[in-house]
């Protein structure tokens, strides 16, 4: 009988697909998994927006200050003198420095200066053996003494031949031989008074003295060394202490105002400082400018010169120096603290009503924390703190003055009822213009600018 065409055939348990399983189900246990961490983290996020929103609403209507009048010192605008400087970086220079080595060959016989002494001039430093010298200076000595006596009895046979020529006794020809005879003896003279006094230089060198005054260094010869007049040994080193000089550069941009007042004939005061700039050396005054500007620097050497009484600067020593060019009269001053900057704008707040008004000043030259400025007045009073929490038309108090009632700094009353009262504006409590010159010291004294606010 014929198989149905339809009928599949059997297949093997080994070639069978595993029985259906509950796919459905494990797809949708995963997806309510990543739905349960959206919505976590969804929560995390909401929570963490409404936290910083809520600290930005707060910071928002919370006024600077605490929420009332600030509490500053005070400094106030001077009128007075201020010195226009050139700082640089200088070397203090010696005037002399005498590095001595010896002139002739010999032994040293004996050292008289102390390591460090101060010497003048002329004073005994190292003896060397001149006996050789002494000797053949008694030489050119004898020899001198022996021609000019040859010399003496050639102008003698002169003086005679003069006198026979005049009796006709003589050929002329012998008296201007004798002539000539003289004229060759007192070259002869002096030839011998030139070597003479070679000879005396030559036992003068063995007597070394001090050719200027000044301090001698660490001792560098013993007596029993062997010097020579070709070596370059150096047997004492003395270095002028006083008056001293310091070199130090300008920018050539500056030059300019120096030279003016070089041309003047004006004394240019310099302030020697130490390595830190803090604290003055010595105070001395401008000698001259170099010839040319270094152009690899930009740059002229100036040199300045100190008394040096002292022995406060040493020479080579790395000293700060300044240098005033001029200096402005009358001219309105203020502590560099009281300056604020925004960029490129310099700004200070004034308390005309102990209210802060921004106002926007030129900073010009400043001297040891002081700056002249303009843009403020002589006798306007100065906020010089809590600029933190300073902005234009903020109330005040000023640090030493009473806060009235209702108004103590961070906005609650001292009764703890809120209620309106005097501000720091009230009559008493004014810091009118030189009322309060020191930092943190308010003044109390007269009601010019005093104004009762309104009770809030």
């Amino acid at each position: 009988m014929p198989a149905d065409q339809n009928e599949h055939p059997a297949i093997g348990p080994e070639h069978q697909l595993p029985p259906p399983t509950d796919a459905p189900s494990k797809r949708r246990s995963g997806a309510v998994r990543v739905i349960m961490w959206i919505v976590i983290l969804l929560v995390f996020a909401a929570g963490f927006w409404l936290v910083l929103h809520h600290q930005e609403q707060t910071t928002a209507k919370a006024p600077r200050g605490g929420g009332g009048p600030v509490t500053v010192t005070t400094v106030t605008a001077q009128k007075g003198d201020i010195g226009s400087y050139l700082d640089a970086i200088g070397t203090v220079t010696p005037v002399y420095t005498s590095s001595i080595t010896s002139q002739v060959n010999g032994i040293v016989t004996a050292v008289h200066y102390k390591e460090g002494q101060i010497v003048h001039k002329g004073d005994p430093l190292i003896e060397i053996d001149s006996r050789p010298y002494r000797a053949t200076l008694m030489q050119a000595q004898g020899t001198l003494e022996r021609d000019e006596n040859v010399l003496a009895q050639a102008k003698m046979d002169l003086q005679r031949y003069h006198e026979a020529w005049d009796r006709r006794a003589i050929p002329k020809q012998q008296l201007d031989d004798q002539e000539k005879i003289v004229l060759q003896n007192q070259g002869t003279v002096k030839l011998d008074e030139g070597v003479v006094q070679y000879d005396q230089v030559q036992v003068s060198y063995c007597h070394i003295v001090a050719p200027i005054t000044g301090k001698v260094g660490l001792r560098l010869v013993d007596p029993g060394n062997v010097v020579q007049a070709s070596g370059t040994t150096t047997l004492v080193v003395i270095t002028q202490m006083s008056p001293i000089t310091v070199i130090f550069t300008i920018p050539e941009d500056s030059l300019g105002p120096v030279q003016e007042r070089l041309r003047n004939k004006a004394v240019l005061t310099v302030d020697a400082l130490d390595r830190g700039g803090q604290q003055k050396i010595a105070t001395g005054k401008l000698l001259t400018l170099d010839n040319q500007i270094d152009t690899t620097t930009g740059t002229v050497k100036a040199r300045a010169s100190f008394e040096n009484k002292d022995a406060a600067l040493f020479p080579n020593q790395f000293v700060n120096v300044r240098l005033l060019v001029t200096t402005l009269h009358d001219a309105t001053l203020i502590p560099g603290s009281a300056i604020q900057h925004n960029g490129q704008t310099a700004f200070v707040y004034v308390l005309p009503d102990n209210t802060a008004h921004m106002r926007t000043i030129k900073p010009g030259v400043t001297d040891g924390g002081t700056t002249q400025v303009t843009g403020v007045s002589p006798g306007d009073v100065l906020a010089n703190s809590s600029f933190d929490k300073l902005q234009d038309n903020s109330k005040v108090v000023i640090a030493g003055n009473p806060a009235a009632p209702g108004n103590a700094p961070g906005g609650s009353s001292p009764r703890g009822n809120g209620s309106g009262g005097r501000n720091p504006g009230a009559p008493g409590n004014a810091a009118t213009p030189g009322n309060a010159a020191t930092p943190g010291k308010a003044s109390t004294q007269g009601n010019t600018n005093s104004q009762r606010s309104t009770p809030h």
